[in-house]
């Protein structure tokens, strides 16, 4: 899915913008036991809550692809004879109506969720009809539609007895202890969205966190090996590039890697590609070498990119390099450069002792107040 399809869902989630006409689940205690099934009505039901309901569904289309949102690919086996592709094509065709297949999902999110609180497990079935336009731009008509639905795992929040005031009657009332329903930490979309139509070799994955993706959550839902969060790509390169350069990961080589990665960047911002933007073993290569880099400790690396991310691997920039922030560390001193003056940095050894040289063009300031050299 690129950020354009991804949109085009997203806009659906709200009052008369879809044809979601329920939304179905489960309340799941701390034990891991059903002890509430929901099947609410937006039909007819009051404007706020519909809205805030839609508003947690779309909530699962959020954040960036390669974060926050990822792909989980089936493969044709599993599309003709896997048992979790069957229950996901199942759940679509019926709209959420099969209760052997609801209670089959629930099961499996239970079997992966841990969470310290109760949660509330809520799905969402739409059918998306797509209107083609004629040339002249009016409203032809409708030439196919896109029947998906949304997962919801949303954490439950208690809150305590208190008071609040109506302002209609201008008095406190009696709030008792109850259950506050709150942003969701996992989700995911079935099947894909891509060039209009369905792509059932595809769903998409949502996780709030991008140092934890929930593993057994994907293992069970989608019996797939789970991408490497964002967070341990950024470590795992890391590591990659100090071990594979050695002595040659200087200032100048890194520094060069960032500003490589921040110009593709950019150049794929002004092209304004719908296509979510990837780094293959092949473009890695390019940018060592563009920093000078051994051929040997090249090979290397990229040896090494293989074992950690394996083969053929797609990098996402914004998972390994932070194009915002030039950050330099000691065990005892950091320093933060905006990263268009990261040329203002050098390093040097002085009389046998390495130091960081920082060039100060426009004045100086500790605590706020302007020093003197």
């Amino acid at each position: 899915m690129t950020e354009k399809d991804i949109r085009l869902i997203r806009r659906r989630f709200r009052e008369n913008g879809s044809n979601i006409s329920s939304i179905r689940g489960c309340f799941v205690n701390e034990s891991k036991n059903i002890i509430a099934h929901i099947d609410q009505s937006l039909f007819g039901a009051d404007s706020i809550v519909v809205n805030q309901l839609l508003s947690v569904m779309k909530k699962c289309l959020s954040g960036s692809l390669g974060t926050n949102l990822n792909e989980i690919p089936f493969s044709t086996k599993d599309v003709t004879d896997g048992e979790e592709h069957k229950l996901l094509m199942s759940l679509r065709s019926s709209h959420l109506s099969d209760t052997e297949s609801l209670s089959a999902l629930y099961q499996k999110i239970i079997d992966s969720v841990e969470m310290e609180s109760g949660y509330v497990i809520l799905l969402a079935s739409d059918v998306y009809d797509i209107i083609k336009k004629s040339k002249d731009g009016t409203e032809a008509e409708t030439s196919t539609s896109f029947t998906y639905f949304v997962c919801a795992v949303c954490p439950i929040k208690a809150t305590l007895d208190g008071l609040y005031f109506k302002e209609s009657e201008r008095l406190f009332h009696n709030l008792n202890a109850s259950s506050l329903l709150t942003k969701p930490q996992i989700g995911f979309m079935f099947p894909a969205f891509e060039n209009y139509g369905a792509n059932i070799y595809s769903a998409l994955y949502y996780t709030k966190s991008i140092s934890d993706n929930n593993p057994k959550f994907i293992e069970n839902v989608f019996r797939h090996t789970p991408p490497m969060p964002p967070s341990e790509q950024k470590t795992t390169f890391d590591e990659l590039l100090a071990s594979s350069l050695g002595d040659e990961c200087s200032l100048d080589v890194v520094r060069s890697v960032h500003n490589q990665v921040a110009e593709i960047v950019e150049s794929h911002k002004n092209t304004k590609e719908e296509d979510p933007l990837t780094l293959s073993k092949s473009d890695m290569k390019t940018i060592l070498e563009g920093c000078g880099v051994a051929e040997e400790k090249i090979e290397d690396f990229c040896e090494k990119l293989d074992e950690s991310f394996g083969k053929n691997a797609l990098l996402t920039p914004g998972n390994i390099i932070n194009c915002k922030k030039f950050k330099l560390q000691t065990p005892h001193v950091s320093i933060t450069v905006d990263p268009d003056s990261r040329d203002l940095v050098t390093t040097e050894v002085i009389n046998g002792v390495e130091y960081i040289l920082i060039k100060a063009t426009d004045g100086v300031e500790v605590n706020g107040i302007n020093v003197k050299f």
